[in-house]
Formats: structure tokens, sequence, C-alpha cells
């Protein structure tokens, strides 16, 4: 089941936090719940997506990416993801969520995100993520001009700009 109550809890939290600048790093936290956790009792692979989903809510409310998408009747959509576990996350665990933009193209926004328990790092995922309106994804240059955006290109680092050429060169349909 969707984690209603964490997606209003974050989303209030975040209309109430401080802003943020697209190249800062957001965070949030909870705890590992008995409804988040596997039959091994460590947190599901498939929770990890949905909560690093709660983190990119946060990070598009705290840099006003949410109410452009809502002035627009804009979406957001997740293209490709790339995910990383290291670290199990058992239950009452407090996990942090840090979420950040890597990169963009004309086309796609890259945003890394990664979850932490008592410091360490548990897991990280690569996201190619976009804005949609109308059933088509809006070019980059759109967003970050309704954002008031201007002369902000972060530079990827080499493992992400090796990610982005090799998705390219991915047969799809597989």
């Amino acid at each position: 089941m969707y984690p209603v109550v964490r997606l209003l809890a974050t989303n209030v939290k975040a209309l109430f936090s401080n802003s943020l600048d697209v190249d800062d790093i957001s965070e949030i936290s909870f705890r590992c719940r008995p409804w988040d956790i596997d039959m091994f009792f460590e947190l599901n692979n498939g929770r990890v997506l949905t909560l690093y989903d709660l983190g990119r809510f946060d990070y598009s409310i705290r840099v006003g990416l949410a109410k452009v998408l809502k002035q627009n009747k804009w979406g957001l959509v997740v293209a490709g993801a790339s995910i990383r576990y290291r670290r199990r996350i058992r239950m009452f665990d407090k996990v942090m969520i840090r979420t950040q933009v890597a990169a963009f193209d004309e086309r796609w926004i890259y945003v890394v995100q990664s979850m932490w328990v008592k410091g360490q790092p548990a897991s990280s995922i690569l996201l190619r993520t976009g804005v949609t309106g109308r059933g088509k994804v809006i070019p980059t240059d759109d967003v970050l001009q309704a954002l008031s955006i201007q002369g902000w290109k972060p530079e990827p680092a080499g493992w992400v700009k090796d990610w982005i050429i090799n998705e390219q060169s991915r047969d799809w349909p597989p």
C-alpha cells in the first residue's frame, strides 16, 4: 500500500521548511516501520523506490518546482533508474534521504538520491526524470525559465555522464 500518511506529512513539512536553491541538497528522514519490511526483516526494495519518491517531492516543493507544475498543469515522470544497495535497513532504523540534481540535458533531469543510516550510506539511486505536459516531455530550458533560473548547468560526475551515454545505447524494447 502507498504510504499516503508519509506523503502528506512530507509535503506539509516541505511547505513549512526553508526553501532551497536548485543546486542544494534536500534531506528528509523517516523510520523504517513494520509495514516497510520484507520477509528478511529489512526495508523492502520496492518500498525503497517509493520512499525515494518522497525525497523528490520534498525537493520539488522546496525549490518551487511543485508550484510551477501546478501553474502549468505539468507532471513528473521517471524514465530510467539505476540503484545500488550496500547496507541493510532494518525495522525501526532512522533513515535520511538526500536528493539533488546531478545534471540535465535538453530533455531530462538527472537526480541522485541516497539513503543513510547511522551516518553510513545504505543505497543510492540515479534517475532520469522529466517534466511532462500534454503527454510530452517539456524541454528543460522551458522548465528552468518557468522557475526563473538562468545560467545554471551542473557538471555531471564522470559516472553520471557514463550512465547517460550507456542508457542512450541500450536496446529498447529489450
